[in-house]
């Protein structure tokens, strides 16, 4: 029997309500927190089961060769009315040795600012672990971050070892990597729910690998972040865009920040169309490597995510090193 092809999907969000606010899962593999599939023959099932059945299908080849069965990426929107606490994430390497999980680069996209919206981010001066475990401790330490004052459609990268935060009345599109790892540094003196954060862990276990010098703003480029976990591009999309990825690319992940818009596939000599509006996110599977995306209003402004070639270096080779022949 033949076996179905895959399609665009969307999902159902997540919400957890905390005192600062909330954060809505739009999209995650995380295992404490799974979305379901909105649309179509997969509705209802699981983010994780979905990749635990499709794999490579899903993501990609070669994707999956570097991430097996987890989804790579996390979208969450977090609406603030208060102060997050105070969190730092490590990178790769720190978090798989020590909690077995992925790291956590982060971007944050601002989607809207109300009163007295604030963004902190990193250190305004260098400083040192003595000095930020103290204000930490005090909960003094917003006089040691740089705080910056946002406006929509502003967007932060916000590397590992980078304390961040936001106040005031503020919505912010989070796209990460896949990983439950954020350490509270601070809770500005009211109770921290489990829910957000592990109890096991606290701002000791994150002094060695915080980065205490002063922040400093990307310049900006061709995409909103470009590293090896992902690359985002901003679209605004006037006019329809064709993509065809070709049999080896991975997956395209769209989040709508404005407007709607549609992926149009040709299935069996007919348009199959999937919608998706402001506040949703569209996974196209690397099986749906033709596609189309088309603006069904307007003012139809998309988040683009792909994930880019992983090459894994081997560790016993130095690639810095010139080459040379053995006498």
């Amino acid at each position: 029997m033949e076996e179905k092809k895959l399609y665009p999907f969307r999902f159902c969000p997540l919400t957890d309500d905390y005192d600062w606010g909330s954060e809505a899962f739009l999209l995650a593999d995380l295992g404490y927190r799974d979305t379901l599939v909105r649309d179509g023959w997969l509705a209802g099932n699981q983010m994780g089961e979905v990749m635990d059945t499709y794999m490579e299908r899903v993501v990609g080849d070669n994707v999956y060769e570097y991430y097996g069965r987890q989804f790579p990426v996390c979208v969450r929107k977090i609406h603030v009315v208060g102060r997050m606490p105070l969190r730092v994430h490590p990178d790769d390497e720190t978090a798989g040795q020590r909690y077995d999980f992925l790291g956590k680069e982060k971007l944050w996209y601002v989607l809207r600012c109300g009163k007295n919206a604030k963004v902190m981010l990193g250190f305004r001066e260098d400083t040192d672990a003595a000095a930020v475990y103290g204000k930490c401790g005090d909960g003094s330490i917003d006089e040691l971050l740089n705080t910056v004052a946002p406006h929509s459609g502003q967007y932060f990268h916000i590397p590992p070892g980078t304390p961040h935060c936001a106040e005031g009345d503020i919505d912010i599109l989070e796209i990460s990597q896949s990983s439950p790892v954020d350490i509270c540094m601070c809770g500005w003196g009211k109770t921290v729910s489990s829910e957000e954060f592990d109890d096991a862990l606290t701002i000791v276990d994150a002094l060695d690998f915080i980065d205490y010098k002063a922040f400093k703003s990307e310049k900006p480029g061709p995409h909103l972040v470009d590293i090896p976990q992902f690359r985002v591009e901003k679209i605004e999309l006037k006019a329809a865009l064709h993509s065809f990825c070709g049999q080896d690319s991975p997956f395209v992940l769209y989040v709508c920040v404005g407007g709607a818009a549609a992926v149009q596939i040709d299935v069996l000599g007919q348009t199959a169309s999937f919608p998706f509006k402001s506040g949703e996110v569209l996974l196209v599977p690397a099986e749906c490597n033709d596609f189309r995306v088309v603006p069904t209003e307007q003012a139809a402004v998309l988040l683009e995510l792909e994930v880019p070639h992983i090459v894994e270096k081997d560790s016993y080779i130095n690639p810095e090193s010139p080459a040379s022949l053995s006498d």
